[in-house]
């Protein structure tokens, strides 16, 4: 793997685990926002193993379609779709702590399946 995409996956877990800890402390758009920020590393992380552009924010949502596409995994669109309504609730804090939460859980589940797609090379 790439060390700039190794950077961007630890980036990612890192911000994963804040999400936890904000979130049980009532903060739920600083969790928002990390939980946002976990899913972007981790599509930037495997953008920058296949030399795709990533540098807007645009870029995500096209990569997290051709990630989709490539693991034949659509749930991958609906899961960065709901990291995105998190990147909002920072902004708007339109979210309740059941949302914030759900939203998490699915965070985690892409967050896995596109480090499994790292570590398998693919």
């Amino acid at each position: 793997m790439r060390e700039s995409a190794r950077r961007y996956r630890d980036r990612g877990r890192k911000y994963l685990s804040q999400a936890s800890v904000e979130l049980d402390q009532g903060d739920f758009a600083q969790a928002s926002e990390k939980g946002w920020g976990a899913a972007a590393q981790f599509v930037k992380a495997a953008a920058e193993e296949r030399g795709w552009t990533h540098g807007r924010h645009n870029h995500l949502f096209g990569i997290v379609r051709q990630l989709a596409e490539e693991i034949d995994n659509e749930e991958l669109r609906v899961q960065f779709g709901l990291a995105s309504d998190l990147h909002t609730n920072y902004y708007e804090e339109h979210l309740d702590e059941e949302d914030v939460r759900f939203n998490l859980d699915r965070v985690r589940q892409l967050v896995t399946s596109i480090d499994s797609v790292l570590s398998n090379g693919a």
